[in-house]
């Protein structure tokens, strides 16, 4: 039937546009219109049979949908998100659906067998209360707000699974979030066995056509249990009954571009409108997980105990300030007693790499990205200079280009270095390296995890991927090469990420066995937050990093939003930050603090110079307002641009 349709495109447009249609599409569906020249994919939001007065509508192009691709439900999640991050209807739209023409199925979870095989697994004490609380309190349709808070390997998972059987059994669906996608593949394993062919996979390597398959099976009700990483809080699942957040505390569940929601928030807010049950988990969670746990905004559920015959690990501090090796003479003893024993070692850097940066002995000089505010970091395999920021590469030199001197070096180290150095001492080790770099190929994370996993690979270097949910259970000791870093960055939560990234690769130790070993190799031997998370003084961290957030004024205790603008002309940057600020300020008294403008800690990055603004507020709903009020009549010159961050995670 004729009629008039409005589209929301995904573009920094407040408004929607109106078209004529012969067969009026369906609010939620995928529609090509004619915008500026050009043809643009958009959704339909809305159908009428008026026509707009004043101007011709043109006639849409195309339909790419018989049936809605969004719900009701995430229409309005749209609309809610492009208010809360600052961003228009249809960019959040955009955020939610595949971008695809053509589906394809992505091969089934089930392996060719459909039907479910459980694994009977008999819960703890500490697990059988948590599923208890979770499945009577979500019983009958009550929303309910859950925060399994346990040590690692305390089970957290198989509460997740038995809870889900508990919502399948009603008729509803499951949204299951995982940090990375590397996780993902080892969920739908354990899923496989529990449910059979009932799940379906979204993450961001799947292609668009893969990812739309999936996207119809789910909103057709073929697939009730999602599993996946960020953006499958998005998923269309019918009767939606619980989403599951699994390793709350990681940052991964914060969108680096505009929309940049948080995953948690998102799933709040969904299981508030559905009438869903959340139940999040971690060992190390976020400081604002943990103050709404102890003021009553999440329901704490306590697992202190490893299960599969599991201790904790025995955690030592090594004092790096007299050792010559990038691994010292302990942590070389007790990889080889561990290798003579027949098990496995994780090292973990958080830098991936040959060195971290070049250095001339003799005047100083160091060899930064000419975009960047960032040292380049050396790549040895590649024989290049990487800036890890913005892609810059360069060949390593062996002159200082600014005194000629020859005496010059490589300071810091990576994996790379690393790598090097244990294949030096251990030759007759079968190693494996996992990074970003080493990661880059489709399927290699799967088999340098299933590897290890299977006994294959002795020694298992890595970065930030190896500290994630993952269980070896031949693995013995872990071994954190240098503890220090991130612990200086300019960054309120500095602390909180580095006691969290030694808890939780020093997690993956002692999860099948009570002897497991974890050596924290530091510079800082006295540093309060390395000494924490060596005596597993998780409450004690809390405390303490929680005061001073108090005294601070830091979240939880404010609500923040970041302001940064960019561009390549530092003082046209610096000209609209001013004037941004002035504006905020203009009309009185501002509500709350407005911290700048002043320069990013990165005050460059890609050639885009950067001045930032920071709002802060107890509530947050004033600064959101005051912002609201100010941006509609701050117009940025051209070739500038403004990054609003409502509740940052970090303020590089």
């Amino acid at each position: 039937m004729a009629g008039f349709v409005e589209v929301a495109f995904s573009l920094p447009l407040e408004r929607t546009f109106t078209y004529s249609c012969d067969t009026t599409p369906q609010p939620g569906c995928r529609v090509i219109a004619p915008f500026g020249g050009r043809s643009l994919h958009g959704v339909a939001v809305a159908t009428h049979h008026d026509a707009p007065q004043g101007y011709q509508v043109k006639p849409l192009e195309r339909v790419l949908d018989e049936e809605p691709l969004l719900t009701p439900q995430l229409l309005e999640l749209g609309r809610w998100m492009a208010g809360m991050y600052f961003a228009s209807w249809g960019e959040c739209l955009g955020t939610m659906i595949p971008n695809a023409k053509e589906e394809r199925r992505v091969p089934s979870l089930g392996g060719g067998d459909p039907e479910p095989n459980p694994v009977p697994i008999t819960p703890s004490a500490a697990q059988a209360s948590a599923i208890r609380c979770i499945t009577e309190g979500s019983s009958g349709g009550t929303a309910g707000r859950y925060f399994l808070y346990g040590v690692t390997g305390s089970g957290k998972t198989e509460v997740f699974l038995q809870s889900a059987e508990h919502i399948l059994a009603q008729g509803r669906g499951i949204i299951y979030l995982v940090p990375e996608i590397a996780l993902t593949h080892q969920v739908a394993e354990m899923l496989k066995s529990r449910f059979g062919d009932t799940a379906a996979i979204l993450h961001s390597r799947m292609t668009p056509s893969q990812r739309l398959g999936e996207w119809r099976r789910i909103r057709r009700g073929e697939a009730r249990m999602v599993i996946g990483a960020r953006s499958a809080v998005f998923a269309p699942v019918q009767h939606l009954g619980l989403i599951i957040l699994d390793e709350e505390h990681e940052g991964a569940y914060k969108a680096g571009d505009r929309p940049r929601y948080h995953a948690r928030q998102i799933a709040m807010k969904r299981c508030s409108s559905e009438q869903a049950t959340l139940i999040m988990g971690s060992a190390t969670p976020s400081v604002e997980a943990k103050h709404l746990m102890d003021t009553g905004g999440l329901q704490a559920l306590h697992l202190p105990e490893r299960i599969s015959g599991g201790g904790m690990p025995a955690l030592e501090i090594v004092d790096m300030r007299r050792e010559k090796e990038s691994l010292s003479q302990q942590l070389r003893t007790e990889i080889q007693e561990t290798l003579q024993s027949g098990r496995q070692v994780i090292l973990f850097l958080n830098r991936r790499g040959f060195s971290h940066f070049f250095h001339c002995r003799s005047c100083g000089y160091e060899m930064h990205c000419p975009h960047c505010s960032v040292g380049l970091t050396l790549h040895k395999h590649r024989g290049r200079m990487v800036c890890h920021y913005c892609g810059y590469t360069t060949r390593p030199i062996d002159v200082c280009p600014a005194c000629k001197s020859l005496d010059v070096g490589y300071s810091g180290f990576g994996t790379e270095h690393i790598e090097d150095e244990v294949r030096r001492h251990f030759p007759q080790a079968s190693i494996d390296r996992l990074d970003t770099d080493s990661a880059g190929r489709k399927g290699v994370v799967e088999r340098i995890l299933g590897d290890f996993r299977s006994g294959k690979t002795d020694i298992l270097l890595g970065t930030q991927m190896v500290a994630k949910g993952l269980n070896f259970p031949g693995l013995h000791l872990v071994g954190i090469v240098l503890a220090d870093t991130g612990l200086h960055m300019p960054d309120f939560r500095a602390a909180e990420r580095t006691f969290t990234l030694i808890t939780q690769v020093a997690g993956r130790a002692g999860r099948y066995h009570p002897d497991g070993r974890v050596l924290i190799q530091t510079y800082q031997p006295d540093n309060p937050v390395i000494r924490q998370a060596a005596a597993g003084d998780v409450e004690g961290f809390y405390r303490t990093e929680i005061d001073v957030r108090r005294m601070t004024g830091f979240p939880p205790f404010s609500r923040m939003i970041r302001l940064v603008v960019r561009g390549k002309q530092e003082q046209s940057v610096r000209n609209a930050a001013d004037e941004l600020s002035a504006r905020l300020h203009s009309g009185g008294r501002f509500p709350g603090e407005c911290m700048g403008p002043s320069e990013c800690p990165l005050g460059k990055i890609a050639g885009n110079y950067r001045m930032q603004i920071l709002l802060r507020s107890r509530s947050g709903g004033d600064i959101h307002t005051r912002l609201s009020q100010v941006l509609p009549g701050f117009k940025l010159p051209r070739g500038l641009h403004l990054e609003i961050d409502v509740d940052p995670i970090q303020l590089l």
